[in-house]
């Protein structure tokens, strides 16, 4: 596979604060790469910086192996970008707006129509074409803001934080796009504090927090870094104070609470862990109810690592 970024020791000050401390980054072709953080974090700074809209000062930036400058027109043509904050015009319809974006790369009327209708039925927005955008909803503008920036057909889809306020539904369905533009051969960066969103699209993550990228791997590598295994809940109507002592004594017990009548305990890694409770709970002929196991998240993973929650400010 192909370089499509690098990034190498970026440095960003905003006075005093440094947003990129010397970050580093690479990324493949044909990859849903996510840029995972609380807010703050430097992954809207890493993106500017990137499309040359942000000077920095210091470190090196490749696209397509070539350096990218503010006039790198040439790069930037294979590049589709999709913000936070939707830009579109409101005195064009859905279909205007999604043509004058496709026009900045393609002169060619007869491909522009082509490429105007397949945006269009790709975030089906069809039955919307001659709407104004104030009359649409948040989640169809968004839709209407991935149109507009994927209509030329670009090799490189940066999205950042594309599902901010918008219901589930409209939320799956951006996912469930996000996935077809990379099977038709789409390298896509990805942006979120959504760290579900992460672990259901992207094939390798980068995990950022302080302007620095902390883990870097796919969802399954990061989290064999930390030692944070499975969690396991269970109902149980009534537990005694040496009962509990007795589980937390257990095989790769890492810490347990029990409140509400619902016994939480977490492990560290380790095979049985669920087996061995319930044994003991038929070997003390302890009544239980629902059971539930959860293996670790990726925010159990920056929980240890950096000792606060992911969508901490």
């Amino acid at each position: 596979m192909q370089t499509v970024v690098k990034i190498n020791n970026l440095v960003k000050r905003y006075g005093d604060l440094v947003a990129l401390d010397h970050f580093n980054l690479e990324i493949m072709e044909g990859e849903i790469f996510g840029l995972l953080g609380p807010n703050g974090s430097g992954k809207s700074t890493t993106i500017h910086c990137l499309l040359s809209l942000l000077e920095y000062d210091k470190g090196d930036i490749k696209v397509f192996g070539e350096e990218m400058k503010p006039d790198s027109y040439h790069l930037k043509k294979d590049i589709g970008i999709i913000m936070q904050n939707v830009a579109v015009f409101d005195r064009l319809t859905v279909e205007e707006n999604i043509d004058y974006f496709c026009g900045l790369y393609i002169k060619d009327k007869k491909k522009k129509k082509e490429l105007v209708q397949e945006a269009i039925d790709f975030v089906e927005l069809n039955d919307f074409k001659k709407f104004y955008p104030k009359k649409l909803s948040g989640g169809l503008l968004r839709r209407l803001n991935i149109a507009c920036g994927i209509a030329h057909k670009p090799k490189l889809i940066i999205l950042d934080e594309p599902t901010v306020a918008v219901d589930p539904q409209s939320r799956n369905n951006i996912l469930e796009g996000i996935k077809r533009l990379n099977k038709e051969g789409a390298t896509i960066i990805y942006t979120t504090h959504y760290m579900e969103e992460v672990e259901q699209i992207c094939t390798r993550i980068a995990i950022m927090d302080k302007g620095k990228s902390i883990a870097v791997g796919t969802k399954e590598e990061l989290k064999s870094m930390v030692k944070t295994g499975e969690t396991i809940q269970v109902d149980v109507p009534k537990l005694m104070e040496n009962q509990l002592e007795q589980i937390s004594k257990l095989p790769h017990t890492k810490k347990l609470s029990y409140e509400n009548e619902v016994l939480h305990v977490q492990y560290t890694k380790g095979k049985h862990n669920l087996i061995r409770l319930l044994d003991y709970f038929r070997e003390q002929d302890i009544a239980f109810g629902r059971v539930t196991s959860e293996l670790p998240t990726l925010n159990d993973v920056f929980l240890e690592i950096t000792g606060k929650e992911l969508r901490d400010q």
